[in-house]
């Protein structure tokens, strides 16, 4: 506990100084020979243990990328599980490499912490959930609702946002981590949850009766999500950020981990392809990696649509729909750089 407490003081001593990164968090990565990947506590989708105790989701995968573009493994990372008090903390004090715990970029995370968001992994926006015995239809009918929130969110900042915004009162019930929020909605200790639309999607599976309650349709604000590094290290920056781009362009390309290997051997694949797989170019190198490095997550970890399906999608118990989170080419806003 007195340590745990020590890493907390010292990284919000961090934050409060804006003490930004030395370079050095690849040659720190390689030495220990492993990723220190912080996440959430426990989110269905995102990051949360199986049955076998492996940490599964879209954020666990994405740390998992990261692994196999730098060590080669995508199982050489290990996980820590943070509240979302704990998070910045926990990263600025290099306890974690990356921070990948559904964390919403905004201004003041951006430039006043300290640290730096390395692209976004999933596109999301706030709402509600609320008991179907309410009666409730609209957000506009929650005047006067005491309202469960995970504390240390921008959950809290954007609900006082719409209710100030259309007249109403709310009280606050905070809770640590969201797990408490549903046992408080489930308890009767609030009318309803907010949170991010795809985390209540989870929430709401966790419910002992999931029939009982419903997300209400307004959606009240941007949560992109991203994953998050120091700042003061570029390369570690650049590694995360290409990570993550390299997974949508094999997405846009085509390139599965069922058939990463038989575009790598094609002699007549396309420029954009040998460039990503690392044929020509020599764009690992210009990141401090090998030029396999792109072929090492798509083969170990697939691309983002095949991650998206199998922890949020159509073959996950969320069955989330990709909506704003399909590639830019089939309706949605996924776009990522090209490597050239």
């Amino acid at each position: 506990m007195l340590k745990n407490t020590f890493k907390l003081v010292i990284g919000l001593f961090a934050l409060s100084s804006m003490v930004v990164a030395s370079a050095g968090t690849l040659e720190d990565v390689k030495r220990k020979g492993y990723v220190q990947c912080g996440v959430s506590t426990g989110l269905p989708g995102f990051s949360a243990p199986d049955d076998k105790g492996l940490m599964q989701g879209l954020d666990a995968d994405l740390c998992r990328a990261v692994a196999a573009a730098v060590l080669g493994d995508a199982s050489k990372v290990r996980f820590s599980k943070l509240t979302a008090k704990e998070r910045f903390a926990a990263l600025a004090s290099g306890e974690v490499d990356l921070l990948n715990r559904n964390t919403t970029w905004t201004m003041h995370r951006d430039t006043g912490l300290g640290l730096n968001f390395a692209g976004v992994n999933y596109y999301d926006g706030q709402g509600f959930l609320v008991k179907k015995s309410l009666g409730v239809k609209s957000a506009k009918d929650l005047d006067g609702a005491s309202v469960c929130i995970q504390a240390g969110t921008t959950t809290e900042l954007n609900l006082s946002d719409y209710f100030r915004a259309n007249g109403m009162k709310f009280k606050a019930i905070t809770y640590d981590t969201s797990d408490q929020t549903r046992s408080g909605f489930e308890a009767g200790r609030c009318d309803i949850l907010t949170s991010d639309r795809s985390q209540l999607a989870a929430l709401r599976l966790g419910l002992k009766n999931p029939s009982s309650a419903v997300v209400l349709p307004e959606i009240i604000s941007k949560e992109p999500l991203g994953p998050v590094v120091r700042q003061g290290d570029d390369q570690w920056f650049n590694i995360v950020k290409w990570t993550l781009n390299a997974q949508i362009n094999a997405e846009e390309m085509g390139i599965t981990s069922a058939n990463v290997d038989k575009h790598a051997n094609d002699a007549n694949a396309t420029p954009g392809v040998k460039r990503l797989l690392g044929k020509e170019g020599g764009f690992g190198a210009k990141i401090g990696l090998s030029d396999s490095w792109a072929y090492k997550i798509i083969k170990q970890v697939g691309n983002y649509g095949e991650v998206f399906k199998r922890t949020v999608g159509a073959d996950s118990p969320l069955k989330l729909a990709r909506g704003t989170n399909e590639l830019w080419s089939r309706g949605g806003i996924l776009y990522a750089p090209p490597v050239r």
